[in-house]
């Protein structure tokens, strides 16, 4: 990473690099005096700071976008096609610094950054033919003499708070259907992993009319507080933590603003006796580490028939021994980096240890590796009894537990035994079992014989803990738009 990869300094405070707002269509000091360092979570280096961004910054971003929301909302389809288009290209020519500055931000392999870019990418695309295509029901008359219409509006200005393990891709997951359904945004990012966020608006900022998108960083309990308050922002939009999730949720109640939110997940992989368990094994090598574990679709609970798991766990820990840690300028060739922050790796070495002493044996992997960097080595857990902490709660971090079960409602009831439902997968070769068992798991997406395989057309959302409203797909055109009915009287 180099100066010319970080968006454009405002000013320098003892040194080191210091970011306003992007507000209105151009970069602007904040009115905040208290910064917060960026680190590098692979070398502990503080490698930016940013404002911690007040109400009052909130405030002058929500006014930029309620200004902006009117002639945004009223441009025709194809015309902000055209511009997600232009996104989309813009990110394309920069894809490499972009996949740099966020590997440097978030501690992730670059294999990782440059595909969170090229889904960037993809991202902008689709959404940009998708809002010339929408659809809904047929203009007629449903009551006598009375023709219905029913119109697709804006709703308005847009709260969107990001996450700090995917802070571009996320980012986009929300811009994308944001603009392409005419409305206009107020975005807060992570207060962890900013840059890439910060970097995409000096990228664009040519290319929206000024207000449409604004980004205020500072952290979740002031800046993002206020966006789910704020009376001028019709909707709040959440990838983060199932308490960020609540406390948004809480907020935006007051206004009765609608609330978007993708929250956690424990994902359950369920093995049965007749399953490829070479495939599987291969599958979450990828599927379990990926990003360093630090995904909510990850997966990181598996359950296992017990009449294979003897030679599951043997194959799944030969895959996981062969992953390759580092940080992301070591090589092409690393799989796993560190976690992002230091109170995340103390959070996933504590369930580590706590399940030690729950009697949890570890099968490889199962504590922190040598610094710098907030580094944890690749974990598989067995002998996990139900219900077990580990087994349950979203530790977020490159841990894999893995539990046995004896028949199919045993399989059933415990992998739906958790407070979150985003994702899960089933792993046999009977075509019956596949469909009965997929309809019978309480997540928002299941796959069958793989996991974590995403695509721009199909929706990404959970259930129960995991929240509602979902990302990509037409799906998140229709969250982020309302409907009206007009009714004509054309009787004679």
């Amino acid at each position: 990473m180099t100066p010319a990869d970080l968006p454009p300094a405002r000013h320098f405070v003892d040194g080191e690099f210091v970011d306003g707002e992007f507000v209105d269509g151009e970069f602007v000091d904040a009115a905040a005096e208290r910064v917060i360092d960026v680190i590098d979570p692979s070398t502990e280096n503080v490698i930016a700071r940013i404002p911690a961004g007040t109400a009052g910054d909130v405030d002058r971003a929500v006014a930029a976008a309620v200004a902006a929301k009117g002639a945004w909302g009223r441009l025709v389809p194809k015309a902000r096609s055209e511009v997600l288009h232009a996104i989309a290209d813009r990110v394309a020519e920069h894809a490499e610094p972009l996949a740099r500055l966020e590997s440097a931000n978030t501690g992730k392999p670059l294999a990782v950054s440059r595909d969170d870019v090229g889904m960037t990418v993809d991202t902008f695309r689709f959404m940009a033919g998708a809002g010339r295509a929408t659809t809904s029901m047929a203009a007629g008359d449903y009551a006598e003499d009375h023709l219905s219409v029913i119109l697709r509006e804006p709703l308005g200005v847009i709260g969107v708070v990001t996450p700090w393990n995917y802070p571009l891709l996320m980012a986009a997951w929300k811009i994308a259907p944001i603009l392409a359904a005419g409305n206009t945004l107020v975005l807060k990012p992570s207060e962890q992993t900013p840059l890439t966020t910060l970097k995409f608006a000096e990228l664009v900022a040519d290319l929206l009319p000024p207000g449409v998108l604004n980004v205020v960083n500072g952290y979740g309990a002031v800046a993002g507080a206020r966006l789910a308050e704020h009376p001028d922002v019709n909707m709040i939009a959440l990838t983060g933590s199932v308490t960020s999730g609540r406390a948004v949720a809480r907020a935006a109640a007051e206004s009765l603003k609608r609330v978007h939110l993708e929250l956690g997940g424990k994902a359950p992989v369920v093995i049965f006796p007749d399953a490829d368990l070479a495939a599987a094994a291969s599958s979450l090598r990828v599927a379990s580490f990926w990003n360093s574990g630090q995904e909510c679709g990850a997966a990181c609970r598996v359950l296992v028939h017990e009449s294979v798991a003897e030679r599951f766990v043997e194959q799944l820990v030969g895959e996981v021994e062969a992953l390759v840690v580092g940080e992301p300028t070591s090589g092409d060739d690393v799989e796993v980096g560190p976690m992002v922050s230091k109170a995340h790796f103390d959070r996933v070495t504590g369930y580590l240890e706590r399940a030690g002493k729950e009697g949890v044996r570890v099968a490889t992997g199962g504590g922190a590796l040598g610094g710098p960097g907030y580094f944890v080595a690749p974990t598989v857990l067995v002998d996990v009894p139900e219900g077990a902490e580990v087994a349950r709660e979203e530790i977020f971090g490159p841990v894999v537990t893995v539990e046995t079960f004896t028949d199919e409602e045993e399989a059933v009831r415990r992998a739906n035994d958790v407070p979150l439902g985003l994702s899960a997968s089933v792993w046999t070769e009977n075509a019956r079992r596949s469909h009965d068992i997929a309809g019978r798991l309480d997540f928002g997406t299941v796959w069958v014989n793989s996991h974590l395989v995403l695509a721009g057309e199909v929706p990404w959302g959970g259930f129960k803990g995991s929240g509602y409203g979902r990302d990509l797909s037409v799906y998140a055109l229709d969250d982020y738009s309302r409907t009206k009915h007009v009714m004509h009287n054309h009787g004679r």
